[in-house]
């Protein structure tokens, strides 16, 4: 099996508002929708399937544990100004686990999709 996209699943509480943000705040577009049980996205390679709680994803496993949203696995998106790209998201209302960090190779920062999903900007240091 071959494609050009890697494929992330992210479960959600609610599809069609995980759909809103990530065509409304990232850049993706809708690849495919049955709301509301699932969705996919993408932006460039990325395909983010986003499997709500009646997806086939959101069963309960056999032991009985449910699979949530959550956790701090999470997407990578390079972005070319993270200081523009944080004040966008900013005033649009978006919530950060944190402010900017500055590493040997970049700067990142962590802010949550709307189930409380993970995401990551990521702005690769000047070479």
């Amino acid at each position: 099996m071959t494609s050009d996209l890697a494929s992330v699943r992210y479960l959600v509480d609610d599809v069609a508002a995980a759909v809103e943000f990530y065509t409304g705040h990232l850049d993706f577009t809708v690849r495919s929708s049955v709301l509301p049980a699932f969705a996919d996205v993408v932006r460039g390679n990325l395909r983010l399937l986003l499997s709500g709680p009646e997806s086939s994803a959101g069963r309960p496993m056999p032991d009985g544990t449910k699979p949530v949203p959550g956790g701090w696995n999470r997407i990578h998106l390079v972005v070319g100004d993270i200081d523009t790209e944080v004040a966008r998201l900013r005033a649009a209302g978006v919530r950060f686990r944190s402010d900017v960090v500055t590493g040997l190779g970049g700067r990142q920062i962590v802010f949550d999709d709307p189930a409380g999903n993970p995401v990551e900007l990521f702005q690769p240091a000047a070479r």
